[in-house]
């Protein structure tokens, strides 16, 4: 059965323990931001933080720029681009906006920057097709699960 408040998503569930534990929020200007910091245990190369979670990250903060509004939406399409690497305890800001939308397929796009400088570390670009949504009870427990 699908959960649909994802508490067990590997990048922000906090019901994961293998996972991220990523803290997603909303932004008043309309943007979904959160911050992470790499550790060995996501090491590609040494001393450098593997590109497949620096994909998952984005890919999550794109998602839950709709998933904290209370609806749910699945990566139709996805490219990244990798600019600079994260080194292994450096943080990065996470943020995505939306840039359209026609019915239920949303483009979004996000960054992943250092957080001490603002070096651009990596850019995605996703299109999202909008599933479903929360019911006002699911949207209130997963507020609750996530910030309470």
């Amino acid at each position: 059965m699908f959960e649909r408040n994802a508490n067990h998503c590997f990048v922000c569930g906090p019901r994961n323990s293998s996972g991220l534990r990523v803290r997603f929020a909303l932004h008043p200007e309309g943007y979904c931001h959160a911050h992470w910091t790499s550790t060995q245990d996501y090491m590609g190369y040494d001393g450098v933080t593997h590109g497949g979670i620096l994909f998952s990250l984005l890919d999550d903060v794109m998602a839950n720029l709709f998933f904290l509004q209370g609806e749910i939406c699945v990566t139709a399409k996805a490219e990244i681009r990798f600019r600079n690497p994260l080194q292994i305890g450096d943080t990065v800001l996470l943020q995505s906006k939306l840039t359209s939308r026609r019915r239920n397929l949303a483009v979004i796009e996000a960054s992943a920057t250092r957080e001490h400088d603002g070096l651009l570390i990596a850019s995605s670009k996703g299109h999202f097709m909008i599933t479903g949504k929360l019911t006002a009870d699911q949207l209130t427990e997963l507020h609750q699960t996530r910030h309470g």
